[in-house]
């Protein structure tokens, strides 16, 4: 019997460069009470968010795409002809059909493979778990994983569930091979049976028949989302952990999708992480970008000096599905 002679990659991978764009105004929690009939103090203490950053209109969520792609491109000092594969995550691309990242690819200048991931909150963290195979299993050396959201693009504002949360923003990393690792395992997952928890409020179909009352826009059930990931996500985190070989007290940072303070704080202490890590809370500033939260919250850690490269992080991602995953990695 004839078999195949394959080559494979490198034994290893790692992020080699970080790019972020936010959306172009930062909107207080004073500009969207009256909607809501709610407070800046409830939203404080509910969420910890001050204020949250939201695109142009003319700013679609390709713009921010290709800011972020650019500036992660540039850190890892390739263009956008050495990448071989991009991973675009969004649930805010305003087409099904063609999607978005043949279309970011051609404006970075790559001809690789292009492909999109719904994965909502949870998606930068499926995308790197895809990266890395890619570039180990020798199919690319270099793979562009991008988080883009316009959430505001898909939002009620007289919606007190899930609206005051939301941001806009981009996040994008170039993986390559590497010499020693650089990414861990990703342990992922998902549990359909809370599909509807986080969900549009009603389908295309709908919209076609005449029986949607609006445009859909996003709606979710907050005390279950919050029981959800504050205790069912510490135990994945946890299994991230073991599965790279290291234990919590060689983290540096933790840094959790941004979809709520109280949320991380809750998961920071199921985890039993040390005082010495620090924790990711761009959301206070940001709000929940949801693909893009990871990425912006890591790129902030970096600039604040709080974290440096080199420096161990576990990065998390939960929501819509339900889905969720989990790695330790290395900061670029």
């Amino acid at each position: 019997m004839t078999t195949l002679n394959i080559s494979r990659g490198p034994e290893f991978s790692r992020i080699a460069g970080l790019g972020v764009a936010r959306g172009e105004n930062a909107v207080p929690n004073e500009e969207i009470i009256e909607p809501i009939n709610s407070s800046d103090e409830w939203i404080r203490k509910m969420t910890g968010i001050s204020t949250r950053v939201r695109a142009d209109a003319t700013t679609s969520v390709i713009d921010l795409a290709e800011s972020a792609s650019r500036d992660a491109l540039a850190a890892a000092g390739i263009d956008g002809g050495d990448v071989d594969a991009l991973i675009l995550s969004t649930i805010t691309y305003p087409h099904m059909t063609p999607g978005g990242a043949p279309v970011l690819a051609d404006r970075i200048g790559s001809t690789g493979a292009a492909f999109d991931i719904s994965a909502a909150c949870a998606g930068y963290c499926y995308g790197i778990g895809q990266a890395d195979a890619l570039v180990r299993s020798g199919s690319a050396r270099n793979v562009l994983v991008v988080g883009a959201e316009k959430m505001s693009d898909f939002i009620d504002p007289a919606d007190r569930s899930i609206s005051y949360l939301l941001g806009d923003g981009a996040g994008a990393v170039v993986v390559s091979g590497s010499e020693s690792p650089g990414i861990g395992p990703t342990v992922w997952g998902s549990d359909g049976s809370g599909a509807q928890l986080i969900r549009q409020t009603s389908s295309w179909l709908e919209v076609r028949d005449g029986e949607a009352d609006a445009f859909p826009t996003l709606y979710q059930e907050g005390p279950s989302v919050f029981k959800w990931a504050s205790f069912k996500m510490a135990p994945v985190a946890l299994e991230a952990i073991a599965a790279a070989g290291v234990t919590p007290d060689d983290i540096t940072a933790f840094i959790p999708h941004q979809a709520n303070i109280r949320i991380i704080d809750q998961m920071v202490k199921q985890i039993g992480l040390p005082d010495h890590v620090k924790v990711g809370k761009d959301i206070v500033d940001s709000g929940n970008t949801s693909a893009a939260s990871i990425p912006l919250a890591t790129e902030r850690l970096l600039r604040d000096g709080e974290v440096a490269s080199g420096d161990l992080a576990l990065q998390i991602g939960f929501g819509a599905g339900l889905v969720y995953a989990a790695q330790v990695v290395v900061l670029p």
